[in-house]
């Protein structure tokens, strides 16, 4: 029995559950593909001034994390914002992350699936001033993902919403990217709750019109474009979205709040995954898309939904804070050997976020060795004068 703190600022006793699943690798192939966004592992010992110039990496463990979701089944969306692109991680270090890991993913005999995004976050964002330096900033990344041999994700940038791109500018920058790309691009449409600064992203004056220039786009480029994942944490759109896609075109769903029925679908339409939640659930979402895959919705609902509430409470509002969220589960279960991000983002939740992370993680069988998972909360409970 354990002590931790509540959002009402008191101490209650928690007992864990216990009975962690056991990773492996699916039984048949997935009917759904899954690509989960995975976070980087910093090296404290090497770090410096973490709040400035580059951040210092542990490559082993944050290659091993990677090895550990591509040993499950699951594909990799690499140097996403969940890798901290923009909140601590540059453009350097994301070059030599997607490199790294294409060279892993090459070495693996699952031979996985990696699709890498590519922004303009290697430009400063007062040289960010028009079509023409955005355009060339998107190119340059491209260019260094496909030589590494990763498939693009098209980031959302926030320089179009700062220079107050209009539709049209949209339609002409993307047409020319989605041109220019060597194979099929998955497009990204990530909302306001994780970046306030894309408020606003594909020029229209509302959800609707947005709607319409996207839909737009992906009909222009149906035959270079893969899909398209969103992030809007809205059931209804997404399936309204979905439901009006080309022929051909994957819905990746970002939603971290609703994944469990969108993957499953609605007998007509379902969509896939690219989430950030699955690096954190990895077990559960490996085994759940296995039960889909053979037709069991009864073990697909009952590995997953007991997930939903730890993957709400990890993405709580203040949304962008989530990575914390995902780097304290891999500490927990020993994925790396502490609690230290890039540009010290840990301190971006409180403890008590981080109390009740643990405790839905134990009730959806998530902590892997529930001893040692609770000894690092201890440890983390007495950093904050809770205990010890």
């Amino acid at each position: 029995m354990m002590k931790l703190p509540t959002y009402a600022g008191t101490l209650e006793d928690y007992t864990l559950v216990g009975d962690p699943l056991v990773p492996r690798a699916p039984s048949v192939p997935l009917t759904r593909t899954a690509l989960a966004a995975a976070h980087v592992v910093s090296d404290p010992l090497a770090e410096r001034n973490p709040w400035q110039g580059r951040p210092a990496i542990d490559w082993e463990a944050t290659l091993g994390f990677r090895e550990g979701l591509w040993d499950q089944g699951l594909g990799l969306a690499e140097a996403m914002d969940t890798a901290q692109r923009g909140m601590g991680v540059d453009w350097a270090t994301a070059r030599e992350l997607i490199e790294r890991t294409m060279a892993a993913a090459k070495a693996h005999p699952a031979r996985p699936r990696v699709a890498c995004g590519a922004g303009t976050d290697h430009v400063a964002p007062a040289d960010l001033t028009d079509l023409a330096t955005i355009r060339a900033a998107y190119s340059h990344q491209m260019e260094v993902i496909e030589a590494a041999g990763g498939q693009l994700i098209l980031m959302a940038t926030r320089a179009l919403p700062a220079i107050g791109a209009r539709p049209e500018d949209y339609a002409r920058l993307y047409d020319d990217l989605i041109g220019q790309a060597e194979a099929p691009v998955i497009l990204h449409w990530l909302g306001d709750m994780f970046d306030p600064a894309l408020a606003g992203y594909w020029g229209g004056d509302n959800l609707e019109q947005a709607n319409e220039i996207v839909l737009d786009l992906i009909t222009r480029n149906a035959s270079k474009i893969d899909g398209i994942k969103i992030s809007l944490l809205d059931q209804r759109h997404e399936e309204g979205f979905r439901a009006r896609l080309p022929a051909g075109i994957r819905l990746y769903t970002g939603d971290d709040f609703n994944y469990t029925d969108l993957i499953e679908g609605d007998g007509t339409h379902f969509s896939h995954a690219l989430l950030g939640i699955f690096a954190a659930i990895a077990p559960a979402a490996s085994q759940a898309l296995d039960a889909l895959a053979q037709g069991d919705s009864e073990t697909y609902h009952a590995l997953l939904a007991p997930t939903v509430p730890l993957s709400r409470e990890i993405f709580k509002a203040p949304t962008q804070y989530y990575k914390a969220g995902i780097a304290f589960l891999a500490w927990l279960n020993g994925l790396q050997p502490h609690f230290i991000m890039p540009a010290g983002f840990q301190s971006s939740r409180e403890i008590s976020h981080f109390a009740e992370v643990f405790r839905l993680a134990d009730q959806a069988r998530l902590l892997a060795d529930p001893d040692r998972a609770s000894a690092r909360m201890t440890n983390l409970l007495a950093l904050h004068g809770i205990g010890g």
